[in-house]
């Protein structure tokens, strides 16, 4: 079943920063690699489901005109939004992914270590609302922890695989470690291209 909301509430009642996010060699290294496997220099507008603390949140400010962040926990808002504050182009706002869904669309969208806490249902809405609020030609990034969880619905792995059956989604990088994978999808038409294509370059 979906990981429910108290789960999360009651982690943060606990620590703010319940993850170590913070202080986490592994988790800086993560968010460096996700931010560089990022075929654009810049992104229009930018969605981040589950930001928790926002320590992704602000490295993605920098490659974005327009970034929105939501999670479910408002003690994550919070502390989100404070670490964002100076950057008026990113807003973060309280909601329950993934039927709490923004009625916009976006040119990037980045899930990063949420798709396992969903059951079947859920996972499906999910990649649903993000195939149709990623725009034509837009790029979606997806990171997430391989080794199982007891409060998972389900593996990293099977996350990806999901994400790879979806019609009108290309597969244009992965990035494949013990711990987690990484993965880039094009939404198509039109075709994907690599980044060097996109330059010109091939």
């Amino acid at each position: 079943m979906t990981t429910p909301a108290g789960y999360f509430e009651q982690m943060y009642a606990g620590s703010a920063d319940p993850w170590s996010f913070e202080s986490r060699w592994y988790d800086a290294r993560k968010h460096d690699l996700t931010v560089a496997a990022l075929p654009r220099r810049r992104y229009r507008s930018a969605f981040e489901p589950g930001c928790s603390t926002g320590r992704l949140t602000a490295r993605l400010a920098g490659r974005a005109d327009r970034l929105l962040a939501v999670d479910v926990v408002d003690a994550a808002v919070r502390t989100a939004a404070d670490r964002v504050a100076a950057t008026p182009h990113v807003r973060v706002h309280q909601a329950a992914v993934p039927h709490d869904w923004p009625d916009e669309t976006f040119d990037l969208i980045v899930l990063s270590e949420i798709g396992y806490y969903f059951d079947d249902a859920d996972l499906a809405t999910l990649l649903a609302n993000t195939h149709r609020s990623l725009e034509p030609g837009g790029d979606l990034v997806a990171v997430h922890w391989r080794w199982p969880v007891d409060e998972h619905a389900r593996r990293g792995d099977e996350v990806h695989a999901a994400l790879a059956g979806v019609e009108g989604l290309t597969r244009t990088a992965r990035h494949e470690e013990d711990d987690f994978l990484l993965e880039v999808f094009a939404r198509t038409p039109p075709s994907a291209r690599s980044v060097a294509q996109r330059e010109g370059l091939a």
